[in-house]
């Protein structure tokens, strides 16, 4: 089989994360979750001080920065040196953090090399903003998963378990300020590439969803 460069781009909520590593692990590929990344340079960001408008501040991180996947128990971890940051960087202020530094030239460019890296073997599936239409804009199969602000709401509410102490109504706003915070930047905002396949899955459970994909690929592979 072919080893393909798959691309899952779409709004925050959508279910994007949990069908990429499904997806993945289906395929035998490696699952790459960029988000992470970006949440990675605002934990960096926010430790060493530098605000969002401070561009030399962020171009010397962008320059220093030691931030790597790696594979271990069966899942990614997120390193930053030698620390294990995965767990770090899943709070609402690290969020919406990386959401206003992904509007950023530097880190843009920081992390589109590693991210390129990541893919030049193949068998990879990325997870993101711009996958299919900047950072890999010849992969051999892109997606673009969305659903209802409503819905999406109602998932990223239910992952956070009541952990994080915000009310549903104040995770809906973060929702609608990031897909506005995405899709209106001037630097690559969120948009569907033009030959991404279309899924809404606001009526559709994660596995419906992994199916219709793996649907598209096996079609994909054949012609």
């Amino acid at each position: 089989m072919k080893p393909l460069v798959i691309t899952i781009d779409g709004p925050a909520g959508a279910g994007k994360t949990t069908v990429s590593r499904i997806l993945a692990e289906r395929l035998g590929y490696r699952y790459i979750d960029t988000g992470a990344l970006y949440r990675g340079i605002a934990w960096e960001a926010k430790q060493h001080g530098i605000q969002t408008d401070d561009l030399e501040g962020l171009e010397n991180l962008c320059r220093t920065i030691d931030l790597r996947m790696e594979a271990q128990g069966g899942s990614m971890r997120l390193m930053s040196g030698q620390e294990d940051i995965t767990q770090q960087i899943r709070t609402p202020e690290i969020t919406m953090l990386a959401s206003d530094l992904s509007a950023k030239p530097a880190v843009r460019a920081c992390l589109l090399g590693l991210q390129q890296k990541l893919g030049a073997q193949g068998k990879v599936v990325f997870e993101g903003r711009d996958m299919g239409t900047v950072v890999f804009p010849n992969a051999d199969v892109k997606f673009f998963l969305e659903a209802s602000v409503h819905t999406r709401s109602l998932r990223r509410y239910g992952e956070m378990s009541g952990k994080s102490g915000q009310t549903l109504a104040q995770v809906e706003d973060d929702i609608r300020r990031r897909d506005q915070n995405d899709s209106s930047r001037a630097l690559s905002p969120l948009k569907p590439a033009e030959d991404a396949v279309h899924i809404d899955s606001t009526a559709l459970s994660i596995e419906q969803v992994v199916e219709r994909m793996l649907t598209v690929i096996s079609t994909r592979l054949k012609g």
